[in-house]
């Protein structure tokens, strides 16, 4: 996730409003990439910043063996969104930490070693994470990693039925791919991985980092399929822009979770921020926002590249649209000529994680500009 380089110089980012971003030269942008979806609700949204602002002035830091008012917030109001009976918070400070706890308390809660994964998944760079990461680019210099990982074809039911046995501590998927090329996984499949762990008694993780908090129309993507996994863990759109993860846990998995641990596990003014972040996202129904406005976007997508592109994919503001090889060319020529910043998703998909507060308005200007870029 490295930053973007354009003629030779990186795009100098120094400010931020809403949904747009302006460089050092007073240049604006349209972030159409949410830095991967960090910040749902904007840039320097008054109550996610105040809420931090306010905590700061009380007390910056204390390690979660003390209570603390704002970290029992977060603990409550995550609780409270989490799809029953998932109802325990494990609190820590990125996406590939969520997960690397979520495997664990895996293995601790079914004293097996063995996970699954899929193919093209992405589940964050640290070692354990790393494993169940599918790309060899991200691993090969790294290895050898923590064995005992099998990878089975994604949105393939059969092919996770035969893998989850019981040796397996826990299955880990993404209900959307995102590194891997925004590619959404069938309802029968993740049924189909639900019905498979519980048979072996494994774990179901779900990871959320980039679907959760709203991207996909519903606060979990978990929401939209009907299937409760057993954890889901959650980072990037958590604290809008200010660094948290957290692994939702249901309460077989808590109570045997083993000694693991974080120093940083909810700080108080993340803390503060994040449950700002997530209360605003619900209050305001935010999520609906995502749907409402993804479901125009790629109607309008469809409608202006039509068989310009091979694919256009997602739900709510994850959209995906598979150009070809140019993809890089591309994002370079929307920020450099149009505006507009995006994300790649490998060499072929162009990937749009907006903020979630887009309009309408907003989309048009994307499909303008990406019109202008492909069809030129």
């Amino acid at each position: 996730m490295s930053g973007f380089v354009f003629n030779e110089k990186p795009i100098q980012i120094e400010e931020g409003d809403g949904v747009w971003l302006s460089d050092d030269a007073g240049n604006e942008y349209l972030d159409m990439g949410a830095s991967y979806a960090c910040v749902p609700l904007g840039h320097r949204h008054p109550a996610v910043d105040q809420a931090a602002k306010s905590q700061i002035d009380k007390l910056t830091y204390v390690q979660a063996s003390y209570p603390n008012a704002a970290r029992t917030r977060l603990y409550e109001t995550l609780a409270d969104t989490a799809p029953d009976p998932i109802d325990k918070v494990w609190l820590c400070n990125s996406g590939t930490e969520a997960n690397e706890a979520a495997l664990k308390f895996a293995r601790a809660a079914t004293g097996e070693s063995k996970l699954v994964a899929t193919m093209q998944g992405f589940h964050g760079r640290t070692m354990g994470s790393l494993a169940t990461t599918w790309k060899s680019k991200y691993k090969k210099p790294y290895e050898p990693l923590a064995g005992d990982v099998e990878f089975v074809p994604y949105d393939d039911p059969e092919a996770m039925r035969e893998a989850v046995d019981e040796e397996t501590a826990g299955v880990i998927v993404e209900p959307i791919q995102g590194e891997g090329g925004i590619n959404p996984a069938s309802t029968e499949f993740l049924e189909a991985t639900r019905e498979a762990t519980e048979d072996a008694g494994a774990a179901l993780i779900f990871d959320e980092v980039q679907t959760g908090m709203g991207r996909t129309g519903s606060l979990w993507a978990a929401q939209e399929s009907g299937v409760v996994p057993d954890m889901i863990t959650a980072a990037k759109g958590l604290g809008n822009g200010y660094p948290i993860g957290a692994t939702l846990c249901r309460e077989w998995i808590a109570d045997e979770y083993g000694s693991h641990a974080s120093t940083f596990s909810g700080g108080p003014v993340i803390s503060a921020a994040a449950d700002a972040t997530v209360s605003t996202i619900v209050e305001e129904d935010v999520p609906s926002n995502a749907a409402t406005v993804g479901d125009y976007l790629q109607t309008e997508l469809a409608a202006t590249l039509g068989d310009e592109v091979r694919d256009i994919r997602g739900e709510g503001l994850m959209i995906g649209i598979e150009v070809g090889r140019g993809a890089m060319g591309h994002l370079k020529q929307l920020a450099m000529s149009e505006g507009v910043l995006a994300l790649p998703a490998g060499r072929t998909v162009v990937r749009l994680l907006p903020p979630l507060t887009l309009t309408e308005a907003d989309a048009d200007h994307v499909v303008d500009a990406l019109e202008s870029v492909i069809l030129e």
